[in-house]
């Protein structure tokens, strides 16, 4: 397994997609919303999950897989975190545990990142950031470094 440093700067984050943290947070205050089936309550559900992958669990569900399908989205959540680090994909919060919204996100995600279905979110925006959270870092070592010398 990728260590958890090594998972922010090098894979691709679930929890850093639009939308998704704000979800996570609603989760945290109402736990309902992460329960199996609560999409039906919980509209936003579906829609953050169209709006990132194009289709939403439910959909996910009813597609069919090709043959030979390994039922990675029926694994035990621990296996799945280490198929999608090997898939590029870090799916855990900033502290290293599962997404409160994991067993909403991953079967879309899993049909995406195999290309049987759905589509995966513009890379771009998100590598962008990495490139100016590194540019701002930097400054602010350089800043550190230059200040303390005096």
């Amino acid at each position: 397994m990728v260590s958890p440093m090594a998972s922010r700067s090098t894979l691709r984050r679930l929890i850093d997609l639009p939308g998704v943290r704000d979800l996570e947070h609603k989760a945290l205050m109402n736990s309902r919303l992460a329960d199996a089936g609560s999409q039906a309550d919980y509209p936003e559900i579906d829609d953050l999950s169209r709006a990132l992958f194009g289709l939403t669990e439910d959909e996910a569900d009813d597609v069919a897989r090709p043959e030979g399908w390994d039922r990675i989205e029926r694994k035990p959540e621990r296996d799945q975190i280490i198929a999608f680090e090997a898939e590029g994909w870090d799916v855990t919060d900033d502290k290293g545990r599962p997404l409160r919204m994991f067993g909403h996100l991953t079967t879309p995600l899993w049909l995406a990142v195999r290309g049987v279905a759905g589509s995966l979110p513009y890379a771009g925006d998100t590598e962008a950031a990495a490139e100016a959270d590194l540019t701002a870092s930097l400054a602010a070592e350089a800043a550190k470094f230059r200040r303390d010398r005096r």
